[in-house]
């Protein structure tokens, strides 16, 4: 459950009847989606969760660039395709769709089209790990968003989850332990190096 503080902090968001888009970022396995997910259940007439997992690079584009092994590292995702989405989402003209892409975990691929953004959506929880870069199509992400939120957990906990989320989809402990070490790890010291760009840390009480 969502703190009555944090919630406060969505209303005064809300209050002024014009969209906003809600970043919410933090290192893998730090419950950000979980978060996202919250708020959606919060508000289910006024937002949409849009995660910027949809925008990974397909498995065979990773291959081809010698990438497979850093899956979900920076450079593994469009970047430049994310950002003109949320710079749509910025300015949705009443009467259209806008479609943004899913990340499906069970074949490790993402969807296109697989979300469908109405203009009445008002709030828009856009959920990922590199919305504070300040490198490449990344650092354009700040000024679009109207709020971003760093989600801070234990590191041991953060771990944890990972390496049961990697068994959960197949791989051995073994191996699910050494990319949490070693693939997450360096990712979630960039992002945690980002945070201070935030404009609230949150944490699950």
């Amino acid at each position: 459950m969502i703190q009555s503080r944090y919630q406060a902090r969505i209303n005064a968001l809300l209050a002024s009847g014009q969209r906003k888009l809600l970043g919410i970022v933090g290192p893998p396995g730090s419950g950000k989606s979980t978060l996202a997910q919250e708020i959606q259940r919060l508000y289910p007439e006024q937002s949409i969760v849009v995660p910027m997992d949809g925008y990974h690079l397909a498995n065979s584009e990773l291959a081809r660039l010698g990438k497979a092994e850093r899956k979900g590292a920076e450079d593994t995702f469009d970047s430049a395709g994310f950002a003109a989405l949320i710079q749509r989402l910025k300015t949705q003209p009443a009467g259209e769709t806008i479609y943004a892409p899913e990340f499906r975990r069970e074949i490790e691929e993402p969807i296109a089209n697989a979300i469908p953004i109405q203009p009445e959506n008002q709030l828009i929880i856009v959920e990922g790990n590199y919305l504070l870069l300040n490198t490449g199509h990344w650092a354009k992400l700040h000024n679009l968003l109207d709020e971003t939120w760093y989600v801070d957990v234990d590191h041991a906990l953060r771990e944890s989850r990972l390496i049961h989320r990697h068994m959960q989809f197949g791989r051995s402990e073994a191996a699910a332990t050494d990319w949490a070490h070693n693939t997450d790890g360096p990712n979630a010291s960039l992002i945690e190096a980002s945070k201070e760009r935030a404009d609230l840390i949150f944490s699950w009480d």
